[in-house]
């Protein structure tokens, strides 16, 4: 009962947000007044706020600042240990630094390393925190350049990047962040530059905890949908996530911003109704998706799970099952990849589950901006299966749908099964797929798992496998790559194609996109692109080992 509470609490929460954050959204998007400090900051990078770029010019910009932010990052981490708050670390290897810069830069935040041995309290700040900042703006932004792409009139522009890059980082992220901080620290979370503490155990044993900026951090690792951890325990270590409140005050952050972003998209196209059908796609996913998980861990198969009531592997008695197997759903739900117990400990099926959240595209809500942009393109696939049924031209929110915009929404979801199969077939073939612990069904979950991880950029693992390696950490550099940045080159073409087209007027032929008939079509579209594309590998992996 205490879990479901939690859940039912949250829905009600995230809910309640939908409206005035999404509004509030809409207004920085399409503002069009700068203040002080913003218009500082295009003066010092020689940006005209009053200048809009085509789809071209927005991509690269995208591509450029994303270029520079991994060579930054991946510098910084390398000279570490010459900079101040290094807490005597050495700079991070090559392999490794390489990893985490495209890591974070991307929004993936999967980590290679143990962040309380590996980084000093700069690094933290200076490195990681300031790209889980911009990372989450990134997203939001080509979100907000496809909206406007529908919103359209016979235009050749989509906005201008660095204002929507500034806009969202200092209007949107950065107050909520420093108010969740202030919310954390009272919730007992630590927010120091300690270097740490010497301790007793139990056992009579002495550990380093090392101190540092850990609510700081946390705030915006959940707002932006980020993930990775101060600790190497993420989530589950007490510095991150001290109580029950704290881990659903967690969970509401991920949550809020992907939820509001189809208002957004409602009140930049004119019609609140579409943001209605959108949000209500997801919400069906979501929740369908966290019973399932929760339903799994609760009921778990297998002799010690039933004679424990629940399977309790892996996960801390102070949330229980519950509240873990509902955050590994949101976690992987989103590109957040935050994790608060031991998903390679979860029962077959529930750890089926969170693979499954990111093998949908990470749209029920996924990450913030990237969950948004997903369900559109899937929205304009279902328009045109729709469309091909009555033998009428497809049309979405006014905009045709036709072979360019197929080709374009297409080849979206195109490159993350390419990039996760391919990848997961490689480390097969080259004989990578030693480093997992387990051999036989739950070994290939446990690589199939990295590489979806990866090419969805969500950054949760299975940890059940070594996977810091000079070829792992590449392999999994070029997927976070590749998952991340040809989708958005994708996405913003489609807005460009979008946006040169004149509306067309509704009529009788026209598909009402915005009642429950397309709701359930974009859901059932949802998951036969999924099934079609994955089964045969979850096939092999957890359903296998599951009916076994």
């Amino acid at each position: 009962m205490a879990g479901w509470l939690f859940v039912i609490t949250l829905v009600l929460a995230v809910a309640a947000a939908y409206r005035p954050l999404g509004d509030y959204l809409y207004r920085v998007v399409s503002g069009r007044k700068s203040n002080v400090v913003e218009r500082g900051i295009y003066r010092l990078v020689g940006v005209d706020p009053n200048t809009e770029q085509t789809w071209g010019v927005y991509a690269r910009s995208v591509l450029a600042f994303s270029a520079v932010s991994i060579l930054f990052l991946y510098l910084f981490l390398r000279v570490q240990d010459k900079l101040w708050l290094s807490l005597g670390f050495d700079g991070v290897p090559t392999h490794i630094a390489w990893n985490t810069a495209v890591s974070f830069v991307t929004n993936t935040n999967w980590q290679a390393y143990s962040g309380e041995s590996t980084m000093g309290h700069l690094a933290q700040m200076a490195g990681l925190s300031v790209q889980n900042f911009v990372s989450a703006s990134v997203g939001i932004a080509v979100a907000v350049a496809l909206i406007r792409g529908f919103a359209a009139r016979k235009s050749q522009t989509l906005g201008n990047f660095w204002v929507d890059l500034t806009r969202i980082t200092l209007r949107v992220l950065l107050p909520i962040a420093v108010l969740a901080t202030l919310v954390f620290m009272i919730g007992g979370m630590v927010q120091n530059l300690s270097g740490g503490t010497d301790v007793t155990t139990l056992t009579g044993a002495t550990q380093h905890i090392t101190g540092g900026p850990v609510a700081s951090q946390e705030a915006i690792k959940e707002l932006g949908t980020n993930g990775g951890g101060f600790y190497n325990t993420n989530s589950a270590h007490p510095f991150e996530n001290p109580t029950t409140w704290t881990n659903w005050i967690q969970l509401f952050l991920i949550l809020c911003i992907p939820f509001a972003m189809p208002r957004v998209f409602g009140r930049m196209v004119g019609q609140n109704r579409q943001g209605y059908a959108i949000v209500a796609v997801m919400s069906v996913l979501a929740l369908a998706s966290i019973a399932l998980t929760v339903g799994f861990e609760v009921h778990g198969g297998g002799t010690v799970p039933q004679a424990a009531g629940a399977a309790m592997e892996g996960k801390d008695v102070r949330f229980g099952v519950p509240n873990s197997a509902t955050f590994g759903a949101v976690t992987t739900l989103t590109s957040t990849g935050a994790v608060n117990s031991f998903l390679d400990s979860y029962t077959s099926f529930g750890g089926m589950m969170p693979m499954v959240n990111m093998m949908l595209g990470e749209v029920a809500p996924g990450g913030v901006g990237a969950g948004l942009y997903g369900l559109l393109i899937l929205a304009t696939i279902t328009v045109f299966v729709a469309g091909l049924m009555v033998g009428r031209t497809p049309e979405y929110v006014g905009k045709k749908i036709g072979a360019r915009e197929m080709k374009l929404a297409s080849l979206y979801f195109l490159v993350t099964p390419a990039v996760v199969l391919i990848g997961t077939a490689a480390a097969f073939a080259t004989g990578h797929n030693s480093t997992a612990l387990n051999t036989g069904p739950h070994g290939l979950s446990e690589v199939l798992y990295a590489f979806t991880s990866a090419g969805n950029n969500n950054g949760s693992a299975f940890a059940g496998i070594t996977v810091n390696t000079p070829w792992w950490d590449t392999a999994l550099g070029l997927a976070m790559l590749l998952g991340r940045f040809l989708p958005i080159i994708l996405v913003l073409a489609l807005a460009g194609s979008l946006a040169r087209q004149k509306p067309v007027p509704e009529s009788e032929g026209t598909l009402p996109t915005h009642q429950p008939l397309f709701v359930g079509l974009v859901v059932g579209v949802t998951i036969v692109l999924v099934a079609l594309t994955f089964l045969p590998a979850l096939a092999l992996g957890p359903i296998a080992e599951g009916l076994s």
